[in-house]
């Protein structure tokens, strides 16, 4: 079988890459073609047709600036399916790239597999009607996602999430050894998760570390975003602040709580077993149009939207100060508020199926006809 796969971000990459493992344990006679990232390549042993580090454009304006270059991409990708002729195209979150790639290639009868939907039950919900008229299997990784489908007359499939794969994967830690590794102190850390893009970043730190004076018996360490050098860190860093980079995973791991950024992050720490609160504030304008464009959404956090109920600590926008980050983080560093969490996350665990959804990807896909 030759298998077309497209994922467009770093995530992506790590689930996609999973999953292709998966797929040539089932068939050793795989041949992959791809456009992701460096872990794809190293399970393939070839390098992708163009890199998501190419691809990687977010927000209206960097959207608007690069459409050109974004267009270009389009073209070159259906030129090379149609060149190829894969039997299975298998498209990996990144929307609004793959839709398009996914109408083009229905039309050439190739078979369409979604792994990992676009969070359409947010925004652009009207986006079912075109995953209905050229997605063939959509497998999805929330158990609310199966429900929300199911009201369009999509037959999803949930399939366990990806990143209960990746984590159980890891290597155990020693907390202490990764101190002496990464030049930290003795002291307990609270992990600081700001984001990846530098103005985002540069918010959250300022208020995320505005609470240190409250925590003297900790040091604050920064886990550095791959996209960022390490002398942009470098003006937040002293004595009991300090940053390590590509080791988010080991840094969680020997944390006692963290304060994370929205996004995927907030699900990875929760999944780690690690206490936090989750940060978020944007320009008020920016605010203002996420609340009238996203739709039915109680939480902003995937902990939160998972388990439909307030399992971390949202602070937002104005919410998110001082005062308040201090009193939340005492509550979770030591006590019952503590406890609770950390029961809640063995329960969001159970909820999103244990481990095994790259395997279960893997037998759909591979049994598609």
């Amino acid at each position: 079988m030759k298998y077309y796969i497209i994922a467009g971000e770093a995530s992506g990459d790590l689930h996609a890459s999973n999953l292709m493992k998966a797929i040539l344990h089932k068939d050793q006679n795989t041949e992959f073609r791809f456009w992701g990232g460096d872990l794809m390549a190293k399970v393939a042993s070839q390098k992708p047709v163009k890199h998501y580090k190419d691809l990687a454009f977010m927000g209206f304006l960097e959207v608007a600036m690069n459409l050109r270059t974004i267009l270009k991409n389009i073209k070159i990708c259906k030129e090379d399916i149609k060149k190829h002729q894969p039997d299975v195209l298998i498209l990996v979150d990144y929307p609004g790239f793959n839709l398009r790639i996914a109408e083009y290639a229905k039309s050439l009868g190739i078979k369409v597999v979604y792994y990992i939907s676009p969070q359409l039950w947010a925004w652009k919900e009207g986006r079912v009607e075109t995953i209905k008229k050229y997605v063939d299997e959509m497998l999805v990784i929330l158990p609310f996602e199966q429900d929300f489908y199911k009201k369009h007359q999509v037959n999803a499939h949930f399939v366990g999430h990806p990143l209960l794969d990746a984590i159980s994967d890891l290597a155990p830690i020693d907390a202490e050894n990764f101190k002496k590794e990464n030049g930290l102190n003795d002291k307990e850390i609270i992990a600081l998760l700001p984001g990846s893009r530098k103005q985002e970043v540069e918010k959250m730190l300022d208020l995320m570390l505005s609470v240190r004076s409250y925590f003297k018996d900790y040091q604050f360490v920064i886990a550095g975003a791959p996209s960022l050098t390490k002398d942009f860190y470098k003006k937040f860093v002293d004595d009991d602040v300090h940053f390590v980079s590509n080791k988010t995973y080991d840094l969680l791991r020997s944390s006692r709580a963290a304060l994370v950024t929205s996004g995927t992050a907030t699900l990875e720490t929760a999944l780690l077993n690690i206490p936090e609160i989750v940060c978020y504030r944007s320009s008020q304008i920016s605010y203002e149009i996420a609340k009238r464009v996203v739709k039915n959404i109680k939480y902003i956090s995937l902990v939160n939207l998972i388990m439909d109920k307030e399992v971390v600590k949202e602070l937002i926008q104005k919410e998110l100060n001082t005062e308040n980050l201090v009193a939340e983080l005492k509550s979770i560093l030591d006590g019952e508020k503590r406890d609770e969490m950390l029961n809640n996350f063995e329960l969001l665990r159970e909820k999103l199926g244990g481990k095994g959804a790259s395997e279960h990807v893997a037998e759909i896909i591979v049994n598609t006809k």
